[in-house]
């Protein structure tokens, strides 16, 4: 049962990053990589969810591996994040890939730990 989850949640994390990234990324007009910055938000805000709700109560593990390695690692994308934090660098954007590399991590922490601190009030 566990492999069937992760597959749903990959079937539907894997278009979702895709579509949201081109999404947010065609209503910007810069170098910056706007949409994957937001998935990743948007999947450390549910991995920290998840887990500050899995701590907080208990939370079936069928869901744990729906969300978790499932559409959360999915919706992330840390090969697109190097990937896009190189090209800027080579091609002459320091200080977005800088920005990008910075902005990126701290960003993500951040709302992970929100995500927990959230689930963990409200479930706890």
């Amino acid at each position: 049962m566990t492999w069937v989850m992760v597959l749903i949640g990959a079937v539907v994390g894997a278009p979702l990053r895709y579509l949201t990234d081109r999404a947010v990324q065609s209503r910007h007009d810069t170098v910056f990589p706007w949409g994957t910055f937001g998935v990743n938000l948007a999947a450390c805000a549910g991995l920290g969810l998840l887990t500050g709700a899995a701590t907080a109560t208990t939370v079936p593990q069928a869901v744990q591996h729906l969300i978790g390695p499932g559409l959360c690692a999915t919706l992330s994308t840390y090969s697109t994040f190097s990937f896009e934090t190189l090209r800027l660098a080579e091609t002459g954007a320091k200080y977005f890939a800088a920005a990008n590399a910075v902005v990126s991590v701290v960003a993500g922490l951040g709302t992970a730990y929100v995500g927990v601190a959230l689930a963990q009030s409200l479930f706890g």
